[in-house]
C-alpha cells in the first residue's frame, strides 16, 4: 500500500472543477497537490471573463457545491463578481490557498518513462508530478468567425469574452457578431448608451425568460438562520432543470411545450411582427444552447437598436457587410462567436505511446466516463468529453467526476500501483453504448448544427442521458476499467 499524501498531483486550473478537485484530494488525505492557474486568484472562466451583464444562466443556489450553500446570494441568478467571489471564499473555507501556484500558465504535460509527468509553464519552469487532473474548463479559447477583411477594419474590436474596458462606447455606432450566450447578456447592457447597435444574428436562439428576483436582507438572513431553506429551494429547482431531459428529446412532448413557451413569450415582448418572425429558430429546442434572458427582447424594441438575421460576410475598413449583402458602417464590432470547445491544444500533452492527446482528440474527441483516455497513465479530466449531464448544474457534475478520480487513486495507492490507464476494450465499449445513444436527443441529431457537434458530426460535448444515468456508471468505475502498473 502507498501513501495518499507521497502521490504528486498537478491540477491544472483553479475555477470550480479544480477548487471541487482539491476538496476533494484534501479530504481523502492527499496533501502533495498544487493547482496551477494562468490567472491571479480562483475562479476559472468567472475569474477570466468581464463582459458587461455577463451573469450566469443557472439558479445562484443551484450554482454552488452541494457542500458549501450560499445564504448571501443576493438575487436568483448573480452576475460574474459575486460568483467569482463565491469561489475564491469556498478555495480559502477548504484550505486550498497553500496549494495554489497562480500567474502560472502550464504549456506542456509529457509523460515520462519512469512513469511520472512532466510540467513546463511558459515562464520556463519544470514541475514533475505523479498525477495530472486537467480542470481547464471549456469556455476559454474564442472564436472568431472565419471571413475575410477581419485585419483591415479601422476602428476598434475584439472578443466579447476577452473585453476592452478601455473603449468607451457612448455614443458609438456598435455592430455585434452574434446573438447567443454571451450576446443575450452583451446586447441589453451596450444598448443602453450605444449611439446606435446593430446585431447579427446568422440563426435565432430559443431564449426562455430568466425571471430574475432580488433576494432581500431579510430572505438572506432567513436562509442564514434556517439552511434547510435552500435545501429545498435547491430540490425543486433540481426537479425543473431535470425537465430538460424531456425537453431535448426528440418525439418528447417537452420540447413542444419549451418551444410554445419561447414563442409566446416573443410574442408578448416583441413590438415588430417581422421582428417576432426572425427570432423563432429553425432548429429544434436544445440543438443549440437553451439560453435564458429577460432583457434581451426588450432590448431589440429599442429604436437605438437593429436585428438583422443574417451572419458576417466580409469586414471592411469602415464597418461589415452582411451574408444577404448589406453594408453597415461602424466604430467598434464585438465579436460574441463563441469558444473553440474542447480545444485540447491549448496545452501540449503527450502521452505514454509518444501521442499527443490534441492530435488523439482532433477529429474524434472519447473519453472513458468523461474523465479517462488510453494511453495517457494517471491523467485524468475533471470533465472531459461527454462527462457533462444537461440536468443538473457545472458544479454537481465537477463534484461526480472529481469525485471518481479521487476514488481510483485512492484504490490505485491502496493496490500498490504506480500507475493507472483505461482499458482501450472498456474506453471503447463505453464510447460505442453512447454512440447509440446521440441520436434521440436534439443536440445529437444528425440534421442540428451547433457547437455539440464537431466537423465530422461527432456529438463531444454532453453526457446522452440524465444526472442520475451518469451518477450511477460514475458509481460503478473502478480499477477493474483500468491496466496498473
Amino acid at each position: 500500500m502507498l501513501n495518499n499524501n507521497q502521490l504528486r498531483v498537478a491540477i491544472i486550473g483553479a475555477g470550480p472543477s479544480g477548487i471541487a478537485a482539491g476538496r476533494e484530494l484534501l479530504r481523502n488525505g492527499f496533501t502533495a497537490f498544487t493547482i496551477f492557474d494562468a490567472l491571479d486568484a480562483p475562479g476559472g472562466t468567472w475569474r477570466l471573463h468581464t463582459y458587461p451583464g455577463l451573469a450566469c444562466d443557472v439558479w445562484a443556489h443551484s450554482y454552488t457545491f452541494s457542500y458549501a450553500p450560499n445564504p448571501d446570494w443576493t438575487a436568483s441568478f448573480v452576475d460574474q463578481p459575486e460568483i467569482q467571489a463565491y469561489l475564491a471564499r469556498c478555495a480559502t473555507e477548504f484550505g486550498l490557498d497553500p496549494h495554489f501556484k497562480l500567474n502560472t500558465r502550464i504549456v506542456s504535460a509529457h509523460y515520462q518513462q519512469g512513469g511520472t509527468w512532466q510540467l513546463q509553464t511558459a515562464g520556463g519552469e519544470q514541475f514533475d508530478c505523479d498525477v495530472v487532473i486537467n480542470a481547464m474548463g471549456n469556455q476559454h479559447t474564442p472564436l472568431y468567425p472565419d471571413v475575410k477583411g477581419m485585419d483591415l477594419f479601422e476602428g476598434d474590436s475584439w472578443h466579447g469574452t476577452r473585453w476592452n474596458h478601455d473603449v468607451d462606447l457612448r455614443g458609438k455606432r456598435v455592430a455585434v457578431v452574434g446573438s447567443a450566450a454571451s450576446a443575450v447578456q452583451i446586447v441589453p447592457e451596450v444598448a443602453k448608451i450605444a449611439g446606435h447597435l446593430t446585431v447579427l444574428q446568422r440563426s435565432a436562439n430559443w431564449i426562455m425568460p430568466r425571471g430574475k428576483k432580488p433576494y432581500s436582507e431579510k430572505q438572506r438572513r432567513r436562509a442564514r438562520r434556517f439552511p434547510f431553506i435552500i435545501a429545498l429551494t435547491r430540490k425543486w429547482q433540481g426537479a425543473l432543470m431535470g425537465q430538460v431531459q424531456h425537453a431535448v428529446t426528440l418525439g418528447h412532448k417537452r420540447m413542444d411545450q419549451f418551444e410554445n413557451m419561447v414563442r409566446k413569450y416573443i410574442a408578448r415582448t416583441i413590438d415588430d411582427p417581422h421582428l417576432r418572425e426572425a427570432l423563432i429558430p429553425d432548429s429544434r429546442y436544445g440543438c443549440k444552447r437553451g439560453l435564458v434572458s429577460d432583457d434581451f427582447y426588450p432590448a431589440l424594441n429599442r429604436d437605438n437598436v437593429e436585428l438583422i438575421p443574417a451572419g458576417l460576410q466580409e469586414v471592411t475598413a469602415t464597418g461589415l457587410v452582411t451574408a444577404d449583402g448589406r453594408s453597415v458602417d461602424v466604430d467598434v464590432i464585438i465579436y460574441c462567436t463563441g469558444y473553440r470547445i474542447l480545444d485540447f491544444d491549448r496545452i501540449d500533452v503527450v502521452g505514454a505511446s509518444g501521442a499527443s492527446l490534441a492530435e488523439v482528440m482532433a477529429d474524434d474527441p472519447r473519453a472513458h466516463k468523461g474523465i479517462a483516455v488510453p494511453d495517457f497513465p494517471n491523467y485524468f479530466f475533471a470533465v472531459g468529453p461527454n462527462g457533462l449531464p444537461l440536468t443538473v448544474s457545472y458544479f454537481i457534475t465537477a463534484e461526480k467526476n472529481v469525485e471518481t478520480i479521487v476514488r481510483l487513486l485512492c484504490e490505485k495507492q491502496a493496490a500498490g500501483a504506480r500507475q493507472i490507464a483505461v482499458k482501450r476494450e472498456v474506453f471503447q465499449r463505453y464510447n460505442n453504448w453512447m454512440a447509440e445513444r446521440f441520436a434521440s436527443f436534439s443536440w445529437g441529431s444528425s440534421d442540428c448544427q451547433s457547437y455539440y457537434r464537431n466537423a465530422a458530426g461527432h456529438a463531444p460535448f454532453l453526457f446522452p442521458g440524465n444526472f442520475n444515468e451518469y451518477s450511477r456508471l460514475q458509481d460503478d468505475s473502478g480499477l477493474h476499467e483500468y491496466e496498473l502498473a
